[in-house]
C-alpha cells in the first residue's frame, strides 16, 4: 500500500448491537457519513471488534477515493448522440 494512500480518521462512531453469538457492528466517518457494517463473534474483545471496524471504513474510504481520481481523470462518461 502506498503511504499518501492512507486514510485519517481522526474519529469513528461505533454502534454495536449484539445478536446471540454474534454483534452487528456499524462504524461511522462523522466527517463524510460514510458508515460500514461488520459482523465479528461476540467472544471477541470490544477493542478488537472496534479495530477490525475501523479497518473496514479505512478500506471504504480508500477505495472511494481512488475511484473519484480515477473518474476525474478519464474524463466525461457515455456516448453522445
Amino acid at each position: 500500500m502506498d503511504q499518501n494512500d492512507d486514510v485519517y480518521l481522526p474519529e469513528v462512531l461505533f454502534e454495536m448491537q449484539p445478536n446471540g453469538r454474534f454483534i452487528r457492528v456499524t462504524a461511522i466517518d462523522p466527517r463524510s457519513g460514510v458508515e460500514v457494517v461488520s459482523v465479528c463473534d461476540a467472544t471477541y474483545p470490544i477493542e478488537m471488534i472496534k479495530r477490525l471496524a475501523a479497518r473496514k471504513l479505512k478500506f471504504v474510504l480508500r477505495k472511494r477515493r481512488r475511484q473519484s481520481a480515477a473518474g476525474r481523470a478519464s474524463g466525461p462518461r457515455g456516448i453522445v448522440v
